[in-house]
């Protein structure tokens, strides 16, 4: 039996992106936030050291795919030069979506 599309598309999936480049004091992580609330994508975003963001969200394929590639453009002062992108099993623990503080 051929599962329904529709139920495949409303499945929620989970992205972890790392992405790397001038990425800081440009307003990545602000227009990562303003995005996913746009995208309609719940989870959160933070710098990790001084070339890298990380982000985490959750929602539908459609969602995360638009999520992905708004990620990797990035807003027009950055310049991302790698992204790495792993898919994680949900954990339906994310409400909304936040800036976390830096590691």
């Amino acid at each position: 039996m051929q599962p329904n599309p529709n139920e495949i598309s409303n499945e929620t999936i989970r992205v972890h992106i790392w992405v790397k480049g001038r990425v800081q004091a440009v307003g990545f992580r602000a227009h990562v936030e303003y995005h996913s609330l746009q995208i309609g994508v719940l989870g959160w975003v933070r710098n990790l050291n001084h070339d890298t963001v990380e982000t985490v969200a959750e929602g539908t394929r459609e969602q995360i795919d638009q999520f992905i590639e708004m990620v990797k453009t990035g807003p027009s002062a950055s310049r991302v030069d790698e992204a790495i992108i792993e898919y994680e099993p949900t954990t339906g623990h994310l409400n909304g979506f936040s800036v976390k503080h830096s590691v």
